[in-house]
């Protein structure tokens, strides 16, 4: 995907405050956090989202849910957190590289 923002950001062409990345996936900072704490997890191989997952990508999607908690952690949210993962344009959707939003830190704004 050359037009894609987050492959963009994946591969250094974009810039983005990146906390944590390995061979699956990179997060980094929301550029408009709607709370204290607010990062995004993407996979590094262009999904689109949810609907576009195959029986293949149960191990990827399962590293991808296990390291969420361990960055959140890192992040100072040991009281816990809010995981959302958009699909499609009925769950608003704006960036069609699948990814999950970890919020916490304190109220949340503009995510009920």
């Amino acid at each position: 995907m050359t037009d894609c923002l987050f492959c963009k950001i994946r591969d250094g062409e974009i810039p983005a405050d990146i906390i944590y990345k390995d061979d699956d996936c990179l997060a980094f900072r929301d550029i408009n956090p709607k709370a204290p704490v607010h990062f995004l997890v993407i996979p590094r191989r262009h999904i689109e989202n949810l609907f576009d997952t195959t029986p293949s990508d149960e191990g990827l999607l399962g590293r991808i849910q296990l390291k969420i908690p361990q960055i959140a952690k890192e992040q100072g949210l040991d009281s816990g957190f809010r995981t959302v993962l958009n699909t499609g344009p009925g769950g608003h959707q704006e960036v069609y590289h699948m990814h999950y939003h970890v919020l916490g830190g304190g109220p949340f704004t503009g995510f009920n």
